[in-house]
């Protein structure tokens, strides 16, 4: 027959062992990824639901025809590997939060003393505890708070981070078409300089020339070359950082089509983007992420405060001493207020709590500096754009004309690659201007909450304040 202090004990690891396994998550293994990327744009959905852009549900996502500006920004939000680290952040916080409403365990105790010599009426002692931390209940509010605070906040730099990511792809889509089409320039201008090396180097050798008056003659088609070796790296790099952004493999082929992102076709009117600002702080994730923040940091300095009151722990027990006497009862224990009193933590909350307060005027204040100067730059670049589109297009007819004139004999080679060189660089520079425009105009819209705020094109008042 077993024995009755082997029965407590038994039933005591039995009981333990039952709450222990009592809903306990099971480990499943995650390996580790190859970082290929994936081989083809085919590879890929995008669903429009939930997508930071206007209308995604009339723009459906289809490869299949090459991608369009749109369809790449579908493509970045959905696919994104640092989107991807973002979005488990935010599990992360929802987990926490999680966390942070669940109470401490209680403490199960079970003791027996035996006595050392027997005597007449002597049996073994045993003692049964349970007790709970009560100075958990008391902060459980302000750590849910803070735990709810930090999810909206993970939650709304998600959001900005979304909104960073289309405006990423946006600029990059105009970068790599910017840079093709001054590569096609460049490959033309290469292709029609060619007659005119052949005829310097046909004068070199028959002697009618020398080499210090056929410089000007050599150097047109190695300038070109120069600036075609240029351009292919920043092509390089601007594919490349577009193959990242959707989580491509550096060797899928990236067939781009379309017009890129239309972002100066109206612009806002100076009450436009007054009231904009005025909407700020109510409108952008970033801010809205920094004023949950800062609502973290107020329950954090609540429950610091809370959390100067004396700890509690309360627990009650049954026991039998070795006469065989039964008895039951209760502890307290409460930790003294005399030394800390939790003054250190209180006064690192309260320091943190002023920090996020500055942090944010000063995010606010850079973004309304920024958006100024945005603005000046936007109207200072279109009144060069247009300046420029005038000058490249008197050169375009002025390289025309020359072209006949030399092909007939009527002007000298110096004076036509002069008149070509001219032309070309006004080419490149306005496709410069305008990729240089467009960036700015994506920035703009951004700064101002709205990722689709057109560009200014010759707003006087735009700059005021």
């Amino acid at each position: 027959m077993t024995h009755p202090r082997f029965r407590r004990w038994r039933a005591f690891w039995m009981l333990c062992a039952g709450l222990s396994l009592c809903g306990c998550a099971s480990y499943v293994p995650l390996p580790l990824g190859d970082g290929r990327g994936a081989p083809a744009v085919a590879h890929f959905t995008a669903p429009s639901a939930g997508m930071p852009l206007p209308n995604p549900a009339t723009h459906p996502f289809d490869p299949s025809n090459g991608l369009d500006v749109t369809e790449v920004a579908m493509l970045a939000v959905a696919n994104s590997p640092a989107l991807k680290a973002k979005r488990d952040a935010l599990g992360v916080a929802r987990a926490q939060a999680f966390a942070s409403g669940l109470l401490p365990d209680p403490q199960l105790s079970l003791g027996e003393d035996f006595p050392r010599h027997s005597g007449g009426g002597l049996t073994t002692a045993y003692s049964l505890g349970l007790s709970e931390e009560i100075g958990a209940l008391l902060t459980r509010s302000s750590r849910q708070a803070v735990a709810r605070s930090q999810a909206d906040q993970v939650n709304l730099d998600l959001l900005w981070a979304e909104w960073q990511t289309v405006a990423q792809a946006r600029l990059l889509f105009d970068q790599v078409l910017s840079a093709r089409a001054q590569a096609a320039r460049l490959n033309t201008e290469q292709a029609a300089l060619a007659p005119v090396g052949i005829h310097v180097r046909a004068a070199l050798r028959a002697g009618n020339l020398t080499y210090d008056s056929a410089s000007a003659g050599l150097n047109a088609g190695a300038d070109v070359r120069k600036r075609l070796t240029d351009n292919a790296i920043v092509l390089h790099q601007a594919e490349s950082d577009l193959h990242v952004l959707l989580g491509l493999a550096p060797t899928a082929p990236l067939d781009l089509v379309g017009a890129p992102y239309q972002a100066d076709q109206v612009g806002p009117t100076p009450a436009q983007v007054q009231q904009a600002l005025v909407d700020l702080p109510r409108r952008r994730p970033d801010l809205l992420a920094l004023q949950a923040g800062y609502q973290s940091q107020e329950a954090k300095l609540r429950s610091a405060v809370r959390a100067q009151f004396p700890a509690l722990n309360i627990g009650f027990n049954t026991a039998r001493d070795t006469s065989a006497v039964y008895s039951d009862g209760f502890s307290i224990g409460i930790t003294l207020p005399l030394f800390d009193r939790n003054r250190g933590n209180i006064a690192i909350e309260q320091a943190t709590r002023q920090q996020l307060r500055d942090d944010y005027a000063a995010r606010v204040l850079d973004t309304r500096s920024d958006m100024q100067r945005l603005l000046a730059d936007l109207v200072t670049l279109d009144q060069q754009r247009i300046a420029l589109t005038a000058h490249a297009r008197q050169l375009d007819d002025a390289r025309s004309a020359a072209e006949q004139a030399w092909q007939k004999n009527l002007l000298d080679w110096p004076t036509y690659l002069a008149i070509r060189g001219n032309a070309l660089s006004a080419d490149l520079d306005l496709i410069a201007v305008e990729q240089q425009q467009a960036t700015q105009a994506i920035a703009l819209g951004v700064l101002l909450g709205n990722t689709d705020l057109p560009a200014i094109h010759s707003v006087s008042e735009a700059t005021k304040p």
